[in-house]
């Protein structure tokens, strides 16, 4: 008897401690519109991926204001598949989308200068350029890592991203 009277009050103190504090919760009633209106901001915002948008206009920020490229230097390129396989592989893959976006045919969405720039100094890059914050946002968060590399290595990379 004394069981099922423990039993009961056992019960009984569930019942009070999961019936308590409805006061707080308020449930928000079915709107169409409401829904329909945000769905239409997010398919609108994420219409292109920032790693697809093109812009050749920006060159980012950094220590590179101006940047002519000639034919392809096999050499320098050989040097920055080298950089690019020590450095950047942790990362990025050469030809599909990793951690980091692909290199391939970078130059064909973003202004050299603004590549050399995101190498040199993704720091600030991600704090001011909008591009930069919105591929951090693309690939979740991921920062790219500051690789500290000389100029001289950063335009290999780059003469190797020609060769992609």
């Amino acid at each position: 008897m004394k069981t099922t009277l423990k039993l009961f009050a056992i019960l009984f103190a569930i019942i009070l401690i999961g019936c308590g504090g409805k006061e707080e919760k308020k449930k928000e009633g079915f709107s169409y519109e409401k829904k329909a209106s945000t769905e239409q901001t997010k398919t609108t915002e994420s219409a292109v991926p920032a790693s697809k948008q093109v812009d050749l206009s920006n060159k980012g920020i950094g220590p590179i204001k101006s940047l002519t490229l000639d034919a392809v230097d096999q050499e320098m390129a050989a040097h920055g598949a080298d950089v690019f396989k020590k450095m950047c592989t942790a990362c990025h893959r050469p030809d599909k989308k990793f951690i980091g976006p692909s290199p391939k045919d970078i130059l064909n969405r973003r202004a050299p200068e603004w590549v050399m720039n995101m190498i040199l100094n993704p720091d600030e890059m991600v704090q001011k350029d909008p591009l930069a914050k919105a591929l951090l946002i693309e690939f979740n968060g991921s920062p790219m890592a500051n690789q500290n590399l000389s100029e001289e290595d950063a335009r290999a990379v780059l003469e190797y991203f020609r060769t992609l």
